[in-house]
């Protein structure tokens, strides 16, 4: 008995959102992937779906069934990608977990780009703040601001590195002045970031190798590094935020960078997919433009100059 016998045609129902949308894509009757579906379940002994002539919905069952189908579809085109490398264009459907607002600004247009490349690719990315179960959830790739803890079943790379800087408007720096230390930060407002309850620290690397936190006088804090920068644009405080979202107000003039001359700190931003024995071309490929096109490991952070 073929065991992956009926699996294409049920991820392809799942994406498609139905069977004669399946049935187009597949070149088949829709009587055809019916039948092969049905079958599957009779195999499995569950019901993977239910379906009428207008609506089709998955069961839990078939949910979960569905997110292994995928993964193991996936692993049956690295096997192929990984003994004929050369065979053509990247396809199929990758899911993808990203950062909201990095995702927006800095992950997305690389795989617009990739989608606009390579026609035979599908993306389907999610935009949270949230950790994400990736082998649970069915990510094939997830993009976060923090190494990877030990893990038996993940792997990931560095793909970016993102510098911090203090900035401020020129309005704001011409009414307080402009901090010459570091020591100067504390006597000045502040607008930083929080998330239920908590504030980020501003840190700064120290002679050790490690970091330490700058005394700041919080005066607003947001939960939205855009917010965060609108908010240092319009002239109310001095705000610490990555370099790739404040260089479009830097080189506008509404903002510009205080304490130039001090190192910044350097956040890692990695990808991380499940380990399988081999990784399909579309996902390398992924991977290797964001390695290209994502801040700092090509220095496309951009200049933050200084207000003097």
């Amino acid at each position: 008995m073929d065991r992956l016998a009926g699996i294409q045609e049920f991820v392809t129902v799942v994406d498609a959102g139905g069977f004669s949308a399946a049935a187009d894509k597949l070149h088949l009757s829709r009587s055809a992937i019916g039948k092969t579906v049905a079958r599957l379940e009779a195999r499995l002994g569950v019901r993977l779906c239910h379906r009428t002539t207008r609506n089709f919905k998955l069961t839990s069952d078939g949910h979960a069934f569905y997110e292994h189908c995928v993964r193991v579809l996936a692993a049956v085109d690295a096997a192929e990608d990984s003994v004929t490398p050369d065979k053509g264009e990247p396809a199929g459907r990758m899911r993808i977990s990203v950062p909201v607002l990095f995702g927006r600004r800095c992950v997305a247009p690389v795989v617009y780009d990739l989608a606009r490349q390579y026609p035979k690719l599908r993306f389907d990315m999610s935009f949270t703040d949230r950790p994400v179960d990736l082998i649970e959830e069915g990510y094939d790739l997830a993009v976060r601001n923090a190494a990877l803890p030990d893990s038996a079943v993940l792997t990931a790379r560095r793909i970016a590195r993102q510098r911090m800087a203090i900035c401020a408007s020129p309005s704001y720096l011409a009414s307080h002045g402009t901090p010459a230390y570091m020591e100067d930060i504390a006597s000045h407002d502040a607008i930083v970031y929080g998330r239920e309850g908590s504030t980020r620290p501003w840190l700064f690397p120290d002679s050790k190798g490690g970091s330490y936190a700058a005394p700041t006088r919080n005066r607003i804090v947001l939960d939205d590094l855009e917010a965060a920068a609108d908010a240092a644009a319009s002239g109310l405080a001095l705000a610490w935020l990555p370099c790739w979202l404040i260089r479009d107000r830097v080189m506008d003039g509404s903002l510009v960078g205080v304490l130039p001359d001090i190192e910044p700190l350097v956040f890692d931003t990695y990808a991380i997919w499940p380990k399988a024995p081999f990784m399909p071309a579309r996902l390398r490929i992924l991977i290797d433009a964001l390695v290209a096109r994502l801040p700092g490991l090509t220095g496309t952070n951009g200049e933050i100059k200084s207000s003097g």
